[in-house]
């Protein structure tokens, strides 16, 4: 084999090692932007997912302190006095710990 032959030879493998590297690249790109695609979907779902469980908490959380609100009222319509000893008392303690 002569000096311009296997010069030859060598490019023709170069240039087909870098076809297959760019070939190689382009399939690792395309799979990475697939991956991609599919986490970002994965996300957007799982993020509506707690999304609606958050709102329906909220939703929970708000309906039972109404209610509580409105029994307070309730219990301090029905027994003024008491609702002010108990008042009275919870102010006490209060002042007493946060003193210390």
């Amino acid at each position: 084999m002569s000096n311009k032959e296997a010069t030859d030879a060598a490019n023709e493998k170069f240039k087909s090692g870098k076809t297959h590297a760019a070939e190689a690249a382009a399939d690792l790109k395309e799979a990475a932007t697939a991956k991609l695609n599919h986490l970002r979907d994965t996300l957007n779902e799982r993020a509506g997912e707690y999304r609606e469980r958050a709102t329906q908490v909220w939703a929970d959380t708000t309906g039972r302190a109404r209610t509580l609100t409105e029994d307070g009222e309730e219990y301090i319509r029905e027994n003024p006095l008491q609702a002010v000893g108990i008042a009275l008392a919870a102010g006490f303690i209060l002042g007493v710990i946060l003193r210390r």
